[in-house]
């Protein structure tokens, strides 16, 4: 990894986040992962753009500026890190967790509470503040960040997205001096995105130091005097990966349509999806879009038959065969290593395939590896592996595909769903990156209970009433993303 610095010559404030030299290696099988020499500042009212490729320790870092290393994780911790003028090493968690939050890129591993309501509270109580200003503080932060008609609800049942606003709330109502995010925009709408970046921005201006680990990196031109720090100073990939000869070996299937009849989806008393008639024939790309809540994971479920409904799926009056890629990778793995979790309970494996997936999605060298103790992103195209492995007979449904990916990584998953398409087979998935909405053939938008659009990806992408039907906004910056 190169070294990076990234310091204000000179400083005109004592910084809220000081690091000199860090070095960190997490302990076997992960001693060669970590960071390299990483000397930063950031003072009151200033924000930091954390960048770079995937496998470049972004994560690491925030890890290392809130303490969690290394009183969680634990490793070889060199050189100096301090928050709020207290060294991390020497420091009690608690201590430093009342001067820094951190949201987590996974949100339901902060889930801690039985309500919305409680999970917010949580913080605020352990701060010991007064029951008004615990009140007041909740209000205005439910309020704040869309929580409203979600305060009884159990934190587990939200939306991926959902849940990441929660994981936001809770940290940011406690008002910490520091505030770590990684990869914050990941599971947020179009809307929730621009409306956290006002709100980060906000916090700025009021003396916070923000800092943010993120791949998507345009909507956060907004907060006035953003610094960008790029991780693995050349902008090249931290952990190199050649693609393999040839296209993906998918398996070629004779053409078929798959078709909604009456699809319907009730939840805790409430109707997610509402009596949708939808049909698709394979070879095709779609990418479903929507606010959060909306039901997209809740359709994939139907469509994979894991969530029971009422009505038909059916391809030429049969179940159909589609395998899911979850939104949340950690649900999907089990196994001791990389390779078993590939290879689970495949008789026969095809090894020329396997090679191909371990190489095309970056995990070699992590075989032997327990899979919970990869990053967001390599967990998320472990389990794209798993599904892909197996081959289903129809194909396969990607629940927010792009979550942890860089930019090179998503570049090789549209090549996938590409080669996938052409053999006939059918790629749904959902997503809130709108410029990997637009690889797909089609882009279906959904609102309250059902379809609101369905077209190409450009005509629909133009149609400002269907947005404002849906509640989000099509961002200006979209046509400067180029995959």
């Amino acid at each position: 990894m190169t070294e990076i610095t990234a310091r204000n010559e000179p400083l005109n404030h004592r910084e809220l986040l000081h690091t000199e030299n860090l070095t960190y290696r997490y302990p076997a099988p992960q001693q060669e992962r970590g960071l390299d020499a990483v000397s930063l500042d950031v003072g009151p009212g200033e924000a930091v753009l954390l960048s770079g490729p995937s496998g470049c320790g972004k994560s690491t870092l925030a890890r290392c500026l809130t303490g969690l290393i290394p009183h969680l994780y634990h490793g070889q911790l060199q050189g100096t890190v301090q928050v709020n003028g207290m060294d991390t090493v020497g420091s009690p968690l608690w201590q430093l967790a009342e001067a820094a939050g951190m949201v987590f890129q996974n949100p339901a591993s902060q889930m801690l509470s039985a309500t919305v309501e409680g999970e917010i509270i949580f913080g605020l109580e352990n701060l010991g503040l007064d029951r008004e200003t615990i009140r007041e503080r909740l209000d205005e932060t439910i309020s704040r960040f869309g929580l409203t008609g979600l305060r009884d609800r159990v934190p587990l049942t939200l939306s991926g997205g959902e849940q990441q606003r929660l994981a936001l709330a809770s940290v940011v109502a406690r008002r910490p001096s520091v505030l770590v995010l990684d990869e914050p925009l990941s599971m947020l709408d179009s809307t929730a995105v621009v409306n956290l970046t006002a709100h980060l921005a906000d916090l700025k201006s009021e003396g916070a130091s923000v800092v943010v680990c993120e791949h998507r990196t345009e909507p956060l031109r907004a907060i006035p005097g953003l610094r960008t720090v790029v991780l693995g100073g050349d902008g090249e990939a931290c952990v190199r990966t050649e693609m393999p000869q040839g296209p993906f070996p998918a398996r070629v299937v004779e053409p078929f349509v798959l078709d909604l009849s009456g699809l319907t989806v009730r939840l805790g008393g409430r109707e997610i999806l509402q009596n949708l008639d939808w049909t698709v024939a394979g070879g095709t790309v779609v990418a479903i879009v929507g606010r959060n809540g909306a039901g997209k994971t809740t359709l994939l479920r139907a469509l994979a038959g894991l969530q029971s409904y009422s009505g038909e799926v059916t391809v030429d009056g049969q179940s159909p065969d589609l395998r899911m890629v979850f939104q949340n990778p950690d649900l999907q793995l089990f196994n001791p290593s990389v390779r078993d979790e590939i290879l689970y309970r495949i008789d026969e494996p095809d090894m020329a395939r396997y090679e191909w997936l371990v190489q095309s999605l970056g995990l070699v060298g992590y075989e032997d590896t327990p899979p919970l103790l990869l990053s967001e992103g390599e967990k998320k195209r472990l389990v794209l592996a798993t599904v892909l492995m197996r081959g289903a007979r129809h194909g396969v449904l990607l629940d927010e595909p792009a979550l942890g990916q860089d930019r090179a990584h998503k570049l090789r998953l549209v090549h996938l769903m590409r080669a996938l398409a052409d053999a006939g087979q059918l790629v749904i998935m959902t997503t809130h990156d709108f410029s990997l909405a637009r690889k797909a053939d089609r882009i279906v938008v959904m609102g309250e209970g059902g379809f609101l659009a369905d077209g190409e990806p450009e005509a629909v992408l133009a149609d400002g009433a269907v947005w404002r039907r849906s509640g989000l906004v099509v961002p200006e910056w979209l046509d400067e993303v180029v995959l």
